[in-house]
């Protein structure tokens, strides 16, 4: 697998960049049935991005306590948050990113927290995978919007492409407010319904929208 901050960095955005996939229902893997994924990376290197419609239980004060960033020797309130985490953090989303390393997280945001170590994805969305962004969240001093997400997806070289020809996913110009829309399990028919598609049309399109 080609390296994630290598390719983003490079400035150069491929076509799909930007996009969402969508999993049509001949998808023979489980990881990725009624998925939508938004595509952060491709190039002839290869592709990645993150499933954007799986959510998971962890909570963001258990992230940090995992990561030993959170409040030592502070109560706690009836939510079970530290007393010094800013609301923001309150209910900073953590989803299922992929299969791939996914002991390791991603904070896909808007473009209003930028740090050294964070990548421009799209015009408006950004890449952040260092703790410092975790810091600026549980301090209020994180992005506007954002979601964290656990490991990502990602594909060899023509490995998408190829997928894409056998009518495996269907794509089209990802939008914001769905990438961090929380209400997952109406998602997938909500991206169908922005491509003008029901779900019961999918089995007689082709792989491009």
């Amino acid at each position: 697998m080609f390296g994630i901050e290598k390719k983003l960095s490079r400035g150069n955005r491929g076509c799909l960049d930007g996009h969402f996939l969508i999993a049509m229902p001949g998808m023979n893997d489980e990881r990725f049935e009624r998925s939508v994924i938004f595509v952060c990376a491709h190039s002839d290197d290869g592709a990645m991005g993150f499933i954007v419609n799986r959510p998971q239980p962890l909570q963001f004060h258990e992230l940090l306590d995992s990561l030993d960033l959170g409040s030592q020797g502070k109560s706690t309130d009836h939510h079970g948050l530290k007393e010094n985490t800013g609301d923001s953090a309150r209910d900073f989303p953590i989803q299922l990113g992929g299969p791939v390393d996914s002991g390791r997280g991603f904070v896909l945001h808007s473009d209003d927290y930028m740090s050294g170590s964070t990548i421009p994805v799209t015009d408006d969305l950004c890449l952040t995978a260092t703790v410092d962004i975790l810091r600026a969240i549980k301090e209020g001093r994180g992005p506007e919007r954002g979601i964290m997400l656990l490991g990502y997806a990602g594909w060899a070289p023509g490995q998408l492409e190829n997928e894409i020809a056998a009518n495996t996913w269907l794509s089209c110009p990802g939008r914001d407010d769905l990438v961090f829309d929380q209400d997952h399990s109406g998602k997938y028919d909500r991206v169908l319904a922005h491509m003008g598609i029901h779900p019961a049309m999918l089995s007689n399109q082709a792989g491009h929208a």
